[in-house]
């Protein structure tokens, strides 16, 4: 069980970013962090996993708590060996390795036996990359990187795994295939995920609960279904007016003033 708990986050000292954000992510669920660019939701994931220390962050107020324990003060590779793996924004991979070596680089606090187990399972779930093992990873396609970028975070055998946005510059029947391979990663493996995604619609397809983040708050949570269902969900992020049509972009830019949090 996730647990972050009214966290603020301040980057370089002097940028305010996250302001006293709340969520939780039960063990074995999926849950949809929603919202457009600039709402906090990457920065929300540095802080669970830790990666803001690089980039000058650091939780100034709150906490974050992994299955009781408190993470939000612990090292990267720390938090790594507690089950829980960050799958970054813009497919980043070792470019020049092959396939095969991409993956081997997210067994490296496993045995080398452990490591040809995962190495196995991660083909079962992605036949594409054992196909392409000894293929040099610069040259695979958009879709390609992306399972493996999510391949080799699996390769640790994760008890959470943050997503950050893998539908990024996908077509839609690859994005559907990514998403399938992820709700299978929750009901085979038993693995929590929290999704950060813009597309609300693919996200509250497998999520069971969902938050929506504007300006580093929270200002909507629910079911998945309930937020479908949600008038200004459908109108800010799935795109429909109240009786269903779709909005043009001009039309959405006239309805900020009216959202219901602001």
């Amino acid at each position: 069980m996730l647990k972050v708990n009214n966290i603020e986050v301040i980057y370089k000292q002097v940028i305010l970013v996250l302001k006293g954000v709340s969520l939780e992510v039960g063990e074995e669920s999926i849950v949809a962090l929603l919202g457009a660019n600039g709402g906090g939701k990457t920065t929300t994931l540095k802080a669970i996993s830790g990666l803001l220390k690089i980039e000058e962050g650091k939780v100034t107020d709150g906490s974050i708590e992994w299955n009781g324990r408190r993470i939000d003060k612990m090292p990267p590779q720390e938090i790594v060996r507690s089950g829980v793996v960050q799958v970054m924004e813009g497919r980043r991979l070792f470019e020049h390795l092959t396939v095969e070596e991409n993956l081997l680089t997210g067994a490296l606090l496993r045995s080398a036996s452990q490591a040809r187990g995962e190495l196995e399972k991660c083909y079962r779930y992605f036949p594409k990359l054992s196909e392409l093992r000894h293929q040099t990873s610069g040259y695979l396609s958009g879709g390609e990187q992306q399972m493996l970028v999510i391949g080799r975070a699996l390769m640790g055998s994760p008890k959470m795994m943050l997503l950050d946005e893998p539908s990024l510059g996908l077509s839609p029947m690859l994005v559907q295939e990514i998403f399938q391979i992820v709700k299978r990663l929750q009901q085979e493996e038993k693995a929590a995920i929290l999704l950060v995604e813009q597309n609300a619609h693919a996200a509250l397809s497998i999520a069971d609960y969902g938050y929506v983040m504007e300006n580093g708050k929270v200002v909507l949570d629910g079911p998945s279904d309930k937020l479908k269902d949600n008038e200004d969900v459908k109108e800010f992020y799935l795109g429909l007016s109240a009786v269903g049509q779709a909005k043009s972009y001009r039309e959405v830019k006239h309805y900020k003033r009216r959202k219901r949090w602001l």
